[in-house]
């Protein structure tokens, strides 16, 4: 029969200690809430338990944002009010521990090469300025590195000076006794971005797409063991909160916006996309999580020219490669999109997926199209010319357009030519193929082109003003 000895028992009851002391730390530590927005910007919510004496008190919170915003700081807790509320971030270094001795007095400690001996002398910092200036006895001195080895002994930690950012908050309470409190404030250095990938199969018109959801902290302080959520869309800020969008690239709109919803969570206006499980983000951390995975989703591969104004081209500009699909339940996703980057592949003649290229999207609704430029075909080229331009007394003009479009690959394709500078009032008076007029200032012309071939596209349009 297995017994218990008792070294065994003891070790037992250690583990079992161990174990209820860190169960015991997990039930106090505080439970924290993430609300993670895309511009730089993230609430953050702590419940914990407070220990408060009757009366005016001061709680100190040493693990908040080091990029907190101070004016949006609220505690709620039952019979507690907030008289004063500061935060503390100059933090503890040795520049900044000097700095806060000037006018007092310190330990030099220096130690004798070769004997290894040490002496110790009483100075009066004078400045830190470039350097530090020292009064020692009747002699000024300058504390520098000369290769003898050199301490500094303080008497004590200034107390404006801190380890940490802490949060120090004055309350008044009615009773004495612990209560549940929850501190909320804003803070930035919490990022997050949405990033795709889409394996594309153009023989069969389909593509599978990942999302992955990349979250950064750049705060001065660690989250641990966190409930979180991302909220998709952006929220407008004053300029005094000095945030801006976290998109530096030009972001692709969709080619039409869908109207289909979806059961995704909101709040307000906004797209919520909670984390399946709580999440620790450590300081200077980059976390990736995803967030999508459909298979099979409808899409093709398009040639498309967009020429902004009425003028001529000298040479011929090449074409964009688009991947068309949509985000519609129709088309197998079904899911709104936060904007982000998508990237392409295909795979090769030995099933090896490729990166063709990438495009960023702004935030879609359901049911919208999108259009992904993946790069330029140097093989389909299209050189628009300029005929003849009329403007009318009105203040409308007419202009005579023909479009070359040349294809000089081994099978016919389809050209998506698209022409803006319309105006509301704008209108064909004359084309060789039909256009469909795909908003206020856009028309497009499918052209189709033989394989080693060229189609002439010719059109007159009145702008409307």
């Amino acid at each position: 029969m297995f017994r218990i000895t008792g070294s065994s028992a003891i070790a037992l009851a250690v583990v079992a200690a161990a174990s209820s002391a860190a169960a015991q730390a997990a039930a106090d530590a505080p439970r924290l809430s993430l609300t993670i927005y895309n511009n730089d910007l993230a609430l953050v919510q702590e419940q914990r338990t407070l220990s408060v004496p009757a009366g005016r008190t001061r709680l100190e919170f040493k693990d908040v944002s080091a990029a907190i915003r101070p004016e949006t700081v609220t505690l709620n807790a039952k019979g507690v009010s907030i008289v004063e509320q500061n935060f503390d971030y100059d933090l503890l270094t040795p520049s900044k521990l000097m700095e806060k001795a000037v006018g007092e007095q310190v330990r030099i400690v220096r130690t004798i090469p070769g004997s290894g001996a040490q002496v110790t002398e009483t100075a009066t910092v004078l400045s830190v300025n470039g350097g530090v200036v020292l009064r020692i006895g009747d002699r000024i001195e300058v504390l520098r590195d000369d290769g003898v080895p050199t301490r500094v002994i303080f008497d004590r930690v200034p107390d404006n000076l801190r380890a940490r950012p802490t949060l120090s908050v004055t309350v008044d309470s009615d009773t004495a006794g612990p209560r549940q409190g929850t501190l909320t404030y804003l803070t930035t250095g919490l990022r997050w971005s949405a990033d795709y990938v889409a394996l594309f199969d153009e023989k069969a018109g389909r593509l599978d797409l990942q999302g992955w959801i990349t979250l950064k902290n750049s705060s001065g302080t660690g989250f641990l063991n966190a409930d979180t959520q991302l909220v998709a869309g952006d929220v407008n800020l004053s300029r005094a909160a000095g945030s801006e969008n976290d998109y530096g690239r030009r972001q692709t709109p969709p080619r039409q916006a869908g109207v289909e919803g979806g059961d995704r969570a909101s709040v307000a206006d906004y797209y919520l996309y909670p984390l399946p499980e709580r999440t620790t983000i450590a300081q200077n951390q980059t976390k990736q999580v995803g967030f999508l995975d459909a298979q099979g989703v409808a899409g093709r591969k398009a040639y498309l020219f967009r020429q902004d104004y009425f003028g001529t081209d000298e040479t011929p500009q090449n074409a964009s490669v688009v991947l068309h699909f949509t985000n519609s339940r129709a088309g197998g996703l079904g899911a709104q999109l936060p904007a982000g980057v998508v990237r392409v592949y295909v795979r090769d003649i030995d099933g090896e997926p490729k990166f063709i290229g990438e495009d960023q999207i702004t935030h879609t609704p359901g049911g919208s199209d999108l259009s992904i430029k993946t790069g330029e075909a140097f093989d389909v080229t299209v050189q628009p010319t300029l005929v003849k331009s009329d403007k009318s007394r009105k203040g409308s003009t007419t202009h005579s357009m023909t479009y070359l479009v040349r294809n000089a690959r081994s099978e016919p394709v389809t050209v998506e030519v698209r022409q803006g500078g319309l105006w509301r009032g704008g209108k064909v008076l004359e084309e060789s193929l039909p256009s469909r007029r795909v908003d206020a200032y856009n028309l497009v012309w499918m052209v189709n082109v033989p394989a080693n071939g060229e189609t002439t596209l010719a059109a007159t349009i009145n702008t409307g003003r």
